[in-house]
């Protein structure tokens, strides 16, 4: 027994190194990525512009490393982002709950980007962004708009969150953390055996 679990940390040296984890924050243009990104790595909200091409922050989030990157969302843009999707551990997808008109867009761009083969096995966080404006929808709203429930090959969470008070931000990163961390343990096991 001692020598597994002297396995499993051994070959959880990735996380006490403090390598960073590899995250995508992907999402329609607009759907509040950048002001996400800022306020997780500044704790306070920023003005922002349209990111065109992408932002990469290291986030230190409970004593773990996040390289997070922020790609933008703009229709042009979009097609770009599988450049990036190679050794991405998480995708954090960000949905502006407040544009009912975009969410068959931000629906069919979500399905099209996890259909990707470099992406198989990613967890998927989404958040259900300006949950601060009157007319958002629910979390539940949102995901049944996107298509959330036909999702069956991924571990996925979605939260409601704002990113200009921060609500909802560390809940999120929390399942996310998480979930990847228990995933790791699980391999580890399934290796020293």
């Amino acid at each position: 027994m001692g020598v597994t679990f002297s396995s499993l940390f051994n070959s959880l040296a990735w996380w006490r190194s403090g390598a960073p984890v590899r995250i995508l924050m992907l999402g329609l243009d607009s759907a509040g990525k950048t002001t996400i990104l800022y306020r997780l790595q500044l704790g306070e909200v920023i003005s922002t512009i349209p990111t065109i091409g992408f932002n990469v922050e290291t986030v230190e989030y409970n004593n773990i490393q996040l390289q997070v990157w922020d790609l933008g969302g703009q229709s042009s843009i979009r097609p770009y982002w599988r450049c990036y999707y190679a050794d991405t551990a998480a995708i954090i997808y960000v949905v502006d709950a407040s544009d009912h008109q975009r969410l068959p867009t931000a629906r069919a761009e979500l399905l099209a980007m996890l259909s990707e083969e470099e992406l198989r096995g990613c967890k998927l966080l989404v958040f259900a962004n300006k949950q601060d404006l009157p007319n958002a929808l629910d979390e539940g709203q949102v995901g049944s708009a996107i298509g959330l429930n036909e999702i069956r090959d991924r571990q996925w969470s979605i939260w409601r969150c704002s990113a200009k008070t921060g609500d909802g931000l560390t809940e999120g990163l929390d399942w996310c953390v998480h979930h990847r961390l228990l995933t790791r343990l699980v391999d580890a096991i399934r290796s020293s055996k």
